[in-house]
């Protein structure tokens, strides 16, 4: 198992600038490289302080690349419905280069209503819209001179530059939150997982029906699984305990105020229960992401304990990508928690020593 950074900005400009959080970030990022953390990941958001701090992650992540050597820059996830595929291949391919080919791309669906009227986009389109965006950027990473016709974005005979520098393209993922129909579909389109799944349901359920799905599909080779989790490590658990437990919570309250634009109902015939996702977004408490396998808070060894409880009951977990800096932490408190996970957690993990 591999850990990696997630940075999912969820905060009010009038607690933490942007300026600030941006920079605290690369602070972070700059300890990859000491104590092995596998990645760097980012959100694409808007018009909400959860998320909106991450507007464009190409942006950020070239930025990132820039302090790390080894840690491999992923988008987690850009979002088709809102990008022009000519547009997103060219800067993937930018972004490919600066990292020196250490390039993941991430692609979701989106699901805020607010981000589908600013941009004038059907929701009802969604899925349309993500399956056809990440199709086009494939075809435009992986080839020259291509023409697609498709339902939203057709162009003929076009390369887009630069080309990437990992051959023919950087791996892809989907994300997928916590609805069985979302992992199925990842795993029927033959791409690596992005799980997302600390909503009220069983992660280690999803993981098996994403697995299915890919082999009744019979894609070649084995899929590949990250997990978006939380983390807070500290060497008194009731302290990482008390430290996490509001910020873990805070974090779901901004994404439930973040949903709250349709009003009662779902906004859509392509988002089924949106209500009812709020309802268990908002009700989550960091226990139950513990419980779930969704937060890992508490001392190295107890970590290290709900870590291998998970990796045992969902048959193996590739990467977690960790959120280190949630709701306005401060960095001095996530520096000391990532060293210490860093010193005594990774090792664990580190292969041949399981």
């Amino acid at each position: 198992m591999q850990f990696g950074f997630q940075f999912f900005p969820d905060i009010q400009e009038d607690v933490k600038p942007p300026e600030q959080y941006y920079r605290e970030a690369m602070r972070l990022i700059g300890l990859c490289d000491e104590y092995g953390y596998s990645h760097v990941r980012t959100v694409e958001h808007y018009f909400h302080h959860w998320g909106g701090y991450s507007p464009n992650p190409i942006v950020f992540l070239t930025a990132a690349s820039q302090h790390t050597k080894t840690a491999r820059m992923v988008t987690g996830a850009v979002l088709p419905a809102f990008n022009s595929p000519l547009k997103l291949a060219s800067d993937l391919g930018m972004l490919d280069a600066f990292c020196g080919g250490r390039l993941d791309v991430g692609f979701a669906r989106a699901f805020l209503p607010q981000e589908f009227r600013h941009f004038e986009v059907d929701m009802d389109e969604s899925v349309e819209r993500f399956e056809e965006g990440i199709a086009q950027v494939r075809m435009l990473l992986e080839e020259e001179n291509v023409s697609s016709s498709g339902k939203f974005h057709s162009f003929e005979n076009v390369t887009t530059f630069p080309r990437p520098t990992q051959k023919p393209r950087p791996n892809f993922y989907v994300a997928a939150v916590g609805t069985p129909a979302s992992f199925e579909r990842a795993g029927t389109m033959g791409h690596w997982i992005m799980a997302i799944p600390g909503v009220g349901s069983d992660p280690i359920a999803l993981l098996e029906t994403y697995r299915a799905a890919w082999a009744k599909a019979g894609h070649a080779g084995v899929p590949r699984m990250m997990m978006a989790v939380f983390m807070f490590c500290d060497e008194d658990g009731d302290l990482a305990r008390r430290t996490a437990k509001p910020l873990i919570e805070g974090h779901f309250a901004a994404i439930a105020d973040a949903m709250t634009e349709y009003g009662a109902g779902s906004p859509s015939a392509a988002y089924q229960n949106y209500d009812r996702m709020r309802e268990k977004i908002l009700a989550q408490t960091m226990e139950a992401q513990i419980d779930c396998g969704a937060a890992y808070v508490g001392t190295p060894s107890e970590i290290i304990g709900q870590l291998e409880a998970f990796d045992a009951a969902c048959g193996g977990c590739d990467e977690l990508s960790m959120q280190v800096n949630y709701f306005g932490m401060d960095v001095e408190t996530a520096e000391t928690s990532i060293r210490l996970f860093g010193e005594k957690v990774i090792p664990r993990f580190a292969a041949g020593t399981e």
